[in-house]
């Protein structure tokens, strides 16, 4: 029964997600039971800046900022997230395929931003 009312919970979530009842910043306070990795961004810098994952495996990244509003964008695998400052921001990502994905920060945060990359490699 237990199991079936994960699944259930997970499917109530990604409808009211894509019904635009609750936004993203909202699902920082949905429960979920999905291991966490939390990163950190500061100018001109994720810690960590290479994240390793296994192929359809759920995860959750939990982002804060140490200063200023900064963006994180996964091209590769389709997602993004803003992480903006005092506040807990939270994607869901379960990776699709094998490979060392990029992810940058997609919002201009100041001279050095360009630099501020990182990557997700997903094995098997």
């Amino acid at each position: 029964m237990r199991l079936k009312s994960r699944g259930i919970k997970r499917i109530v979530l990604a409808a009211v997600l894509g019904a635009g009842l609750v936004s993203a910043g909202d699902y920082a306070s949905v429960q979920t039971e999905d291991p966490v990795i939390k990163i950190v961004a500061k100018k001109f810098d994720y810690t960590p800046n290479e994240i390793k994952l296994k192929k359809g495996v759920p995860v959750v990244l939990e982002f804060t900022t140490l200063d200023v509003f900064m963006g994180f964008k996964v091209p590769d695998l389709g997602v993004r997230a803003d992480i903006i400052p005092g506040k807990v921001s939270r994607l869901r990502l379960v990776p699709d395929k094998v490979g060392t994905f990029p992810f940058v920060c997609d919002v201009f945060c100041g001279s050095g931003h360009e630099d501020m990359t990182g990557t997700i490699v997903v094995t098997e």
